[in-house]
């Protein structure tokens, strides 16, 4: 049984990282989008695209490897979090459809209309991306109706409640520093400058709904204040957690977008992480009645399953990092138009 108990342990934190992977590295092309219109003029909306567009395929690898790991492993967790959250996620499907099809057909012809519907289409399909990720994160985190069978018993609009609600304008705002970092990294003269002007903003936004939601948290969610209260760890990723967004104003101000832009990183994964020790060993919290709720123990497969993809996760999850990592390598620097470009 213990060996079991680790097996489940070190699944629930390889799916989690996985979804952690995809936040942070979808987390900045979603900004992206979101501040697409903010810009003035083709030749800096286009540059704003080919700042992500090497790369934003490459970071939905995640949230298919998430998805699929989740499904491998807790089974039970997968169909109630896809009955239950259909619709939205059908929407947030539709969203990162729909946004990459405005990335591949907005430059194919010149006029303007042409170009301004695409325009339109990939940053709101990208703020409601980033909103459908929030909201069905702070449902996971403050939990849903259960049966006895885990079965969701509820709708979409029951879905929308004010805790969600705060967690998805968090994310938005969260994503929208993340991309705006981004953003100074990869630009340069008039186009940096205005991207600056929001980045000082963004970091405000943030720090004010990271605070409001700390508190929210602790008002209206119960057991995972329960937990970080009884779970030591937490302090100390409490504390990283705390000092990286510290960091991320002094970085900026310094002129060292880079560091500033892996401090808003290790925001996110600590935040994540803060979430994913709480919860623990609990997948989907039953809402109200706790004793229906999806651990990793009742809704996770066979111990033989577990291993058998574990060696497959061991064998491909160094080649999505090798990936990754070459991907990013091949196009750092800054973005310049040229025929190739979108």
């Amino acid at each position: 049984m213990s060996g079991a108990l680790d097996l489940n342990t070190m699944w629930f934190f390889l799916v989690g990282a996985l979804f952690a992977g995809y936040a942070i590295l979808d987390g900045f092309d979603l900004g992206v989008g979101a501040l697409h219109l903010f810009t003035r003029g083709d030749e800096h909306r286009r540059i704003l695209i080919n700042a992500i567009a090497p790369i934003w395929d490459g970071n939905e690898v995640w949230l298919v490897a998430g998805g699929g790991a989740l499904f491998a492993a807790f089974p039970n967790v997968y169909a109630t979090a896809f009955s239950g959250f259909y619709i939205a996620f059908m929407l947030l499907l539709f969203c990162l459809i729909f946004r990459a099809v405005s990335i591949e057909f907005r430059s194919k012809q010149p006029m303007a209309w042409w170009r301004t519907f695409w325009d339109i289409s990939f940053s709101v399909s990208s703020l409601l991306a980033a909103l459908l990720i929030g909201v069905a994160l702070g449902n996971i985190a403050r939990g849903i109706p259960l049966d006895s069978e885990g079965a969701f018993h509820g709708s979409f609009w029951s879905l929308l409640h004010p805790y969600a609600l705060l967690v998805g304008v968090c994310t938005v705002v969260l994503f929208l520093m993340h991309g705006s970092i981004f953003l100074v990294m990869k630009t340069e003269g008039p186009l940096q400058k205005q991207i600056l002007s929001w980045t000082k903003p963004a970091i405000i936004a943030f720090i004010g709904c990271y605070l409001a939601l700390t508190l929210s948290t602790f008002v209206t969610v119960p057991h995972l204040a329960k937990a970080f209260f009884s779970r030591p760890i937490l302090y100390l990723v409490a504390l990283i957690n705390l000092l990286a967004i510290i960091n991320i104003p002094r970085q900026m101000k310094r002129g060292r977008p880079l560091r500033a832009f892996f401090s808003s990183a290790t925001t996110m994964l600590t935040l994540l992480l803060l979430f994913g020790v709480s919860a623990y060993p609990h997948l989907i919290y039953s809402h109200p009645l706790a004793a229906n709720s999806l651990t990793i123990y009742n809704a996770a497969s066979s111990t033989k399953t577990l291993w058998i993809m574990l060696i497959i996760a061991a064998c491909g999850l160094p080649l999505v990092l090798v990936y990754t990592t070459s991907i990013y390598w091949i196009f750092r620097g800054k973005v310049r138009l040229d025929e190739h470009s979108y």
